[in-house]
């Protein structure tokens, strides 16, 4: 059992593309085709090549709005605007989920590479609207994005949470190297696991997981 390796935690942490909701309803898609589609128009390269653009900024600066800032000099916020400018028909409402999150002691947040309205639009066609504390974007770190631990930073001085008595949910296995680092408790929410020393658990059902913790 899980359950006593989170009795110190007061801060529960969640990500939020492809953790509060599953991959398979690929709510994502939509802003990867919008951000090859905003990449070919600030670079003027045909979509080939700005879907390798798009992929290699992701590698090298953690998101592709970051790779356009750093390499174009763009300002993010007409990005961001479009990017989430998305359908959420594809998402339903989780009340299981719901219950779960609600259940955990202390206070739950939101931390997102998106933004923090989309961030709340998302939680809304989830069912999970009203259940957070706070919830944060890439706006509320200087638009410097996960994985880079002075975001983190930002965001955890923003919030007030005591990093040794807070846990993260993540998908994206390489933004838990600096929270472990930091001394919060991972979790990665992924169909498959990643062998990183950084990740304390694994879950390919958030819901099952946090059921475990109740």
């Amino acid at each position: 059992m899980v359950k006593h390796l989170f009795a110190h935690i007061d801060t529960w942490v969640f990500d939020l593309d492809n953790t509060l909701y599953p991959p398979e309803m690929r709510l994502f898609d939509q802003i990867e085709t919008r951000m090859t589609a905003f990449v070919m128009q600030v670079t003027g390269v045909e979509q080939a090549e700005a879907d390798r653009l798009r992929t290699q900024y992701w590698h090298k600066h953690g998101t592709t709005l970051s790779g356009l800032m750093r390499e174009h000099g763009m300002a993010p916020e007409a990005y961001l605007q479009d990017v989430h400018d998305i359908d959420m028909a594809v998402l339903k409402p989780d009340p299981e989920l719901r219950a779960r999150i609600a259940a955990l002691p202390g206070r739950k947040i939101v931390y997102t590479n998106g933004t923090a309205p989309y961030a709340t639009r998302v939680c809304a066609a989830r069912g999970l609207d009203g259940l957070f504390d706070a919830t944060y974007g890439v706006e509320h770190a200087g638009y410097l994005p996960k994985p880079e631990r002075a975001a983190f930073e930002a965001v955890f001085a923003a919030d007030g949470l005591s990093p040794t008595r807070a846990a993260m949910f993540e998908d994206d296995a390489r933004n838990l190297a600096a929270p472990h680092a930091m001394g919060l408790r991972t979790v990665h929410v992924a169909p498959k696991p990643a062998p990183d020393r950084h990740i304390h658990h694994h879950t390919n059902d958030l819901s099952g997981f946090l059921a475990l913790l109740a």
